[in-house]
C-alpha cells in the first residue's frame, strides 16, 4: 500500500502545533505583564473566550496562506522574516476580529501587543530550535527504498535536488542511455540494465521507482488526457511493443509497464504542476512526478491503522505470552527445543523481517519438506500444505491410521499465530493484510505475484476469510489479495478482523 505524502499545511503540522502553543505562552504573558504576575488570563470568561480565537486565527493563517511553506528549506533571516509575516498576519486578523465585533474596550491593548512580542520572539526561536531536532530524527528514520530510472547525464542534477526530507533514499541507479551494472553514478549503484530491472525489483527490497525522462515537454494543459498523451508520446506505454522509438525508450515503457504488474508504485517527473486521482501529481526530489500505484492511503489513514495495530499488537501479545506459558512445557516435553519458531519471511515490498510462532513441528521440519514436496496440496509449489503432515508434533501413523498431537491442535485452533503479535507491535506486521511469504517461495515469485508485497503483510487477511484451507490455488490466493489491496479500506480491515474471529471460533484451519 503506497502511502501518499502529505501535502500543503499538513506536512508542517508539527510547526503549527508548535506555534499554537508559543501563542498561548505569549497571551499568558502578555496578560501577567500588564494585569499583574500570578493572575491566569483562563480564569476570566472575556479573555478565555480571546484564547479560544487566537487558536482560531493561528490556525486559520498557517493553513490559508500556508506560513511555514518550506520551512525547513529556510535560512536564519528568512524565518526572521516568516516569523514576522505571520504574526503581523495574525495580529491584523485578531485587529479586524476586535473591530467587527466591537470587543476592543473589553480587553487590553498593551495585553494584545505584548502578546504579539513574545509570540514573535519565541515563535523564532521555537523554530530554529525545532529543526535540527527535525533534521536529527529525520537521519535515523527508515525511509522508503527508490530505484531511479534517468539519463547518465540526469543523474548528478536530480541527486543534487534531492532533499533529506523526501521520506526516501535512492538505493539503485537503472541507466536509460547505456548498461554499466555494477558502476557507481553520483554515490549510487547501477543496480541493473533495463532489461534485466525488472528482475532486480522484483526479488529486492524496492519501495518505489522513480522515471525522470530524458527529454521535456511543457503540458499545456493538466488534463489526464494531457498526462497521459504525455507519457504515451515519451515512452509509448499504451502500446510499448508497437513502438517506433527507440531501443531505451521502449525498455522504460516495458519497465513501467512491469512495476505496474508488481504493484509497485512508479513516480514519472511531468513538466507541470497539478492533477488530483489515484494517478496523482506529487512532489518527489524537488520534482512534479506522475504517481501510478494499485492504491494509496493518506497520512491520518495510515496513522489510523498503524494505531489499531498498536492496540491489538498490545492485546494479542498479553495473551501470546500467557500461552507460551501454558503451552510450552508441553511442546518441550514432547519435542525438545525453543517454544517459539523464528523464521525470515519477505515483508512489504521485499523487505526481510524475523517472523514469529509458536513452534508445533518438530526441529527437522525444514528439512523433511523437501522430501514430502510431492504430496504438496499447492500444485504450483507456490506454498506448501499437507493434507496430513507428519512434521507436526504428535502426528504420526499408528496401524495405518492417523493420530494428531498437541501440535495439531495448537494449529487448527489458530493459537500457534498469537506470537505474531509480537511482528505486529514491531511494526514488521500488520493485523490485516497479505500472508508473509518464505524466502524460498518469494525466489520463485513472477510480477504478478509480487503485487501480494505491496501492502504490509498480516496475521490475516482476504483469502483467509475466503476459505483458508479450502484454497490451494496460489492464483487464486493472489487474486484475493490483490482484490484486497486494490480496495483497501479501515471498513475493510474490521470487517475481515470480524470474519477472521467467526473462521477461528469454527475452527476453520489456517493455510
Amino acid at each position: 500500500m503506497y502511502k501518499r505524502s502529505a501535502e500543503g499545511w499538513l506536512k508542517h503540522i508539527d510547526f503549527i502545533l508548535w506555534d499554537v502553543l508559543i501563542l498561548q505562552a505569549a497571551f499568558v504573558l502578555g496578560y501577567m505583564i500588564r494585569h499583574g504576575w500570578g493572575l491566569w488570563p483562563y480564569l476570566r470568561s472575556d479573555y478565555k473566550s480571546l484564547a479560544i480565537v487566537l487558536v482560531a486565527v493561528d490556525i486559520l493563517v498557517a493553513v490559508v496562506f500556508n506560513t511555514m511553506h518550506n520551512v525547513m528549506k529556510r535560512g536564519y533571516l528568512k524565518e526572521l522574516s516568516a516569523t514576522f509575516k505571520h504574526v503581523v498576519l495574525v495580529l491584523a486578523i485578531m485587529s479586524f476580529y476586535l473591530f467587527s465585533t466591537q470587543a476592543g474596550d473589553i480587553y487590553s491593548r498593551i495585553t494584545i501587543y505584548l502578546t504579539a512580542a513574545f509570540h514573535f520572539t519565541l515563535g523564532y526561536i521555537i523554530r530554529i530550535l525545532w529543526k535540527p531536532l527535525i533534521r536529527k530524527i529525520s537521519k535515523g528514520k527508515n525511509k522508503n527504498t527508490m530505484i531511479l530510472v534517468a539519463d547518465e547525464s540526469a543523474v548528478e542534477k536530480i541527486v543534487r535536488r534531492a532533499s533529506e526530507f523526501d521520506g526516501f533514499e535512492y538505493a539503485g541507479l537503472v541507466l536509460s542511455n547505456r548498461n554499466a551494472t555494477g558502476a557507481t553514478v553520483c554515490g549510487i549503484k547501477v543496480v541493473a540494465d533495463l532489461v534485466n530491472a525488472a528482475d532486480y525489483i522484483c526479488r529486492k527490497w524496492v519501495d518505489e521507482v522513480f522515471v525522470y525522462p530524458e527529454h521535456l515537454t511543457d503540458l499545456k494543459t493538466t488534463s489526464y488526457e494531457a498526462v497521459e498523451d504525455f507519457i504515451d508520446d515519451t515512452y509509448g506505454t499504451k502500446d510499448p511493443g508497437k513502438m517506433e522509438k527507440p531501443a531505451d525508450q521502449s525498455d522504460v515503457a516495458k519497465l513501467i509497464e512491469q512495476c505496474r504488474e508488481m504493484a509497485i508504485p512508479v513516480h514519472i517527473r511531468l513538466p507541470i504542476s497539478s492533477v488530483g486521482g489515484k494517478s496523482f501529481i506529487e512532489k518527489v526530489g524537488g520534482y512534479n512526478v506522475l504517481t501510478m500505484t494499485a492504491n494509496f492511503a493518506s497520512p491520518f489513514q495510515m496513522v489510523l491503522k498503524r494505531v489499531v495495530d498498536i492496540l491489538g499488537g498490545l492485546v494479542g501479545s498479553f495473551f501470546a505470552l500467557i500461552l507460551i506459558a501454558v503451552i510450552g512445557p508441553k511442546i518441550k516435553k514432547e519435542s525438545p527445543g525453543p517454544i517459539l519458531f523464528k523464521q525470515t519471511r519477505i515483508g512489504k515490498n521485499g523487505k526481510e523481517f524475523t517472523f514469529y510462532k509458536i513452534r508445533s513441528m518438530y526441529l527437522d521440519a525444514e528439512t523433511r519438506k523437501k522430501e514430502l514436496m510431492a504430496q504438496n496440496r499447492v500444485s504450483d509449489g507456490m506454498m506448501f500444505k499437507l493434507d496430513f503432515d507428519p512434521r507436526i508434533i504428535g502426528n504420526k501413523i499408528v496401524d495405518g491410521k492417523q493420530v494428531t498431537g498437541i501440535g495439531e491442535k495448537i494449529r487448527s485452533t489458530s493459537l500457534d499465530e498469537f506470537p505474531q503479535f509480537f511482528n505486529v507491535l514491531k511494526g514488521d506486521m500488520s493485523l490485516v493484510g497479505t500472508r508473509p511469504p518464505t524466502v524460498d517461495e518469494w525466489e520463485k515469485y513472477k510480477y504478478h505475484h509480487r503485487a501480494r508485497l505491496a501492502t504490509k503483510p498480516g496475521l490475516t487477511g482476504m483469502w483467509q476469510v475466503s476459505g483458508r484451507s479450502e484454497i490451494t490455488d496460489f492464483e487464486e490466493v493472489v487474486k484475493l489479495d490483490t482484490e484486497y489491496i486494490n480496495n483497501w479500506s479501515i471498513g475493510l480491515d474490521i470487517r475481515i478482523l470480524l470474519k477472521t474471529v467467526k473462521a477461528v471460533l469454527k475452527k476453520d484451519g489456517a493455510m
